[in-house]
């Protein structure tokens, strides 16, 4: 499940439990709305509460962003997982955009950090 919230450029999207193939596509249509009508956006991932993601979800995330690669100015991802810290670094090959990871004791500096653009 997610819960996902948005005021001007920011998309702020907190993944509680299993992050599924539908959660994923209700963050792909509300970016590509933003994007559409706004321009690029910040994301700030909460992935403290994740408690697996699917292999459809990784995917379709390789694929969304190669399809945006200058549809973002930051992302701030808040983690403690190693495994998406490096996933995460991953995806930074296929965009344009400041990338930070933080861990999960620093969230209110990711968000200060997202917000500061």
């Amino acid at each position: 499940m997610i819960a996902i919230d948005h005021e001007g450029p920011l998309v702020t999207v907190a993944v509680l439990g299993e992050f599924t193939l539908a959660d994923y596509a209700e963050f792909e249509e509300l970016v590509n709305y933003k994007v559409s009508f706004e321009g690029p956006v910040d994301l700030y991932f909460d992935l403290r509460e994740m408690l697996g993601v699917t292999v459809d979800v990784v995917w379709e995330e390789i694929k969304f962003s190669r399809a945006h690669p200058n549809s973002f100015r930051r992302i701030a991802v808040v983690t403690d997982s190693q495994w998406i810290t490096w996933s995460a670094w991953l995806n930074k090959a296929f965009v344009n955009t400041e990338m930070r990871v933080f861990d999960d004791s620093d969230a209110d500096d990711a968000l200060s950090w997202i917000k500061a653009a």
